[in-house]
């Protein structure tokens, strides 16, 4: 090879691609071994994850664009020359520091550490400025606690040097802790099944796929929104990475058949959302939850069925509802699915058929059982892309290339997995400081005299709380602090440790549709063009009766706290429950107002009590009358609700404008 022909192939594509095989092929051997433990893969591969978060951030714009071109460049070298440092010393002094040096550290360690502290950090500003500044405010607040005016916020302070150690080469905490050890093993093994389905374009034939099954009228046409984001959000674990993948389908589709861009927003968003929720991937809470309780991920999954299957359920009742309302019920041309997606879809589900006999039923260990799914994914999706290019020829296949696809398997995998890892670095540092400061110990104490004296008004008190939190930070930080802050006071006053884990787990999906930081309704709404704050308006009332969901669990506890047929029966309550005041909410019985509201208000009342009488045989009666007149009250809507607010259909309308690039790549590498 000439030296023009190395020369071309040195970019920052390739580059990304280099390090995305290495980071692969390090955690892939990791999965099938375990060699070496959690605590040594993520001090080596660390360095890794954060230069390929540094190379990522790069190719989507310069770091300082007040800087010259080659002054930026200049810094990313010296941003991945701080990995490389770090990577060749913990490489080589990995045992000295996790076993003889802890508490006396060599002068060269703490220069380590604090380089990596302060480009995690940076990081963080480019990638979560909402938690860098609270980190700032916390290394802060660390350092000078003891000048607090307040009893409560005041505690002795600590040098800079101890919040540099506990936050890196304590390990135990910080960077290298708990947090960024769970990125880079079963989170990053279960993002191998939504890298492999988008290198070969699976989630996106499995949108034409659910299109078509909605049905054929225009009512039914938001409904590809919610089966759309239920089927992705089984592999992909974030409202937002939703958003992109379906929304940029759905949110147009559904505006040119004439529902308003804010009202399709809305939807998609709330849809999203459940992605959150829907196992076998339920966000990065679900993982943490495993790994706080000390049970197997599947015993999440389990319990994680019956709340994502109450949400879907009511979602679509409300969308439909509200579509009856909206639009004409006039039939539709179903468009085709070609042979090549139907293939691809079929493979998908496959595949998530597989993984939750692996995990639920032959008892594999996570790691194994994601590893074994994404590689026989990969297989399939790869024999079957060859069938149609080589064999059928097909047109839309020959087109594609193998390399490309493989390419952005990898890619897809290294950006998802890098992007989270500075996440949950980020995070074990915020946590670190809560704990060093004892503000942790204090809000505990607080929420345990407000139990002492009712549990209603600590339970209140911490949704408060858990909602305060998920308006300024995502999910997964929502769910991190809620568990170190809430849970603890609520297993103290006898709550189930399901219960407790599952309402901030709850609290932290719903904390993603709080303005001004819900990146799942910025997305959509830049999709639509449409208002974000009326995309979040409309999601809130379209997600309201679910969100009673979060109270429900304490008194039919049953839904999260076993398995088997109580379980079901108790959420069977609750579904009855939430599509009862959805109806009340958006349906109509009489078309005379006088006789419909009370109607709506019994409707209302006798769903809340079967969510929340404590005595289960009262709700079961209150739900032998409910089930039948919400039956009858859909059939009512559908006889007597007209369209009210029907946009211009223009059957030609050009898609909408796909906004901020940046935005939609943050949140394509999301995971709750």
């Amino acid at each position: 090879m000439t030296s023009e022909q190395i020369k071309s192939q040195l970019s920052l594509t390739n580059l990304i691609l280099v390090f995305s095989l290495i980071q692969f092929l390090w955690l892939a051997w990791y999965f099938y071994t375990g060699s070496g433990g959690p605590q040594e893969l993520v001090a080596r591969v660390m360095s890794v994850a954060l230069i390929l978060q540094i190379l990522f951030t790069y190719r989507q714009d310069y770091f300082y664009k007040f800087l010259p071109p080659r002054v930026n460049d200049v810094i990313v070298v010296f941003y991945i020359a701080i990995c490389f440092y770090a990577f060749w010393h913990f490489h080589t002094e990995f045992e000295e520091i996790a076993i003889y040096r802890q508490g006396s550290y060599t002068q060269q360690d703490f220069i380590v550490g604090l380089l990596v502290f302060l480009l995690v950090m940076e990081l963080s500003r480019l990638a979560h400025p909402a938690l860098f500044w609270i980190n700032v405010v916390l290394v802060v607040y660390t350092m000078y606690g003891y000048l607090s005016p307040l009893d409560f916020f005041w505690h002795p302070g600590t040098s800079f040097y101890r919040i540099v150690t506990s936050s890196t080469v304590e390990f135990s905490t910080g960077i290298y802790g708990i947090y960024g050890q769970l990125a880079l093993t079963l989170i990053a093994a279960f993002l191998l099944l939504a890298a492999a389905a988008q290198g070969f374009g699976a989630q996106s034939a499995m949108i034409n796929v659910m299109r078509r099954l909605a049905g054929r009228s225009r009512q039914m046409v938001p409904q590809t929104a919610v089966l759309g984001s239920l089927s992705v959000g089984m592999i992909s674990g974030s409202g937002s990475a939703n958003a992109v993948v379906v929304g940029s389908i759905t949110i147009p589709l559904m505006k040119r058949y004439g529902v308003p861009g804010a009202f399709a927003a809305a939807v998609e968003t709330a849809a999203s959302m459940g992605g959150l929720l829907m196992p076998p991937l339920m966000g990065v809470g679900a993982f943490l939850m495993s790994e706080f309780m000390g049970v197997p991920y599947w015993d999440v999954v389990a319990r994680g069925f019956a709340l994502a299957i109450t949400y879907y359920i009511a979602l679509a009742l409300a969308v439909y509802l509200l579509c009856v309302r909206l639009l004409p019920n006039d039939v539709i041309v179903a468009p085709p699915v070609a042979p090549y997606d139907r293939a691809k879809t079929s493979i998908f589900f496959g595949a998530v058929a597989f993984l939750i006999y692996l995990l639920g039923y032959a008892g594999m260990g996570e790691l194994l059982a994601a590893i074994y799914t994404a590689g026989a994914m990969f297989a399939v999706l790869l024999a079957n892309f060859l069938y149609f290019k080589y064999v059928l020829k097909d047109p839309e296949v020959v087109k594609q290339s193998l390399f490309e696809n493989v390419r952005l398997c990898l890619e897809t995998h290294a950006d998802m997995t890098s992007y989270l890892t500075l996440l949950l670095a980020t995070l074990g540092i915020m946590i670190g400081l809560f704990t060093v400061t004892g503000f942790i110990n204090r809000m505990g104490a607080t929420l345990l005299d407000l139990g002492s004296w009712n549990i209603m008004a600590m339970i209140a008190m911490a949704y408060l709380f858990g909602w305060l939190v998920g308006a300024g930070l995502p999910p997964t930080a929502t769910y991190i602090i809620g568990a170190v802050v809430i849970v603890g006071p609520l297993r103290e006053l006898g709550v189930n440790p399901w219960v407790a884990h599952f309402f901030v787990f709850l609290i932290s999906v719903w904390g993603e549709l709080s303005p001004p930081t819900s990146l799942t309704a910025a997305v959509t709404a830049r999709i639509a063009e449409a208002s974000f704050m009326r995309t979040m308006w409309e999601a809130l009332k379209i997600c309201l009766p679910i969100t009673l969901m979060t109270f429900g669990i304490f008194t039919r506890s049953d839904m999260v706290v076993t398995t088997g047929w109580p379980q079901i029966a108790a959420t069977a309550l609750v579904l009855i429950s939430v599509c009862g005041i959805s109806l009340a909410m958006f349906g109509r019985f009489m078309q005379q107002a006088a006789l419909d509201i009370p109607i709506r208000l019994a409707l209302a009342a006798m769903s809340l009590l079967v969510m929340f009488h404590p005595d289960a045989s009262w709700a079961t009666a209150a739900a032998v009358i409910v089930v039948p007149a919400t039956i009858v009250g859909i059939w009512r809507h559908r006889l007597i609700a007209t369209p009210e607010a029907m946009a211009e259909f223009r059957g030609d309308e050009p898609p909408p404008t796909m906004g901020d690039p940046n935005l939609l790549n943050e949140a394509k590498r999301d995971f709750g």
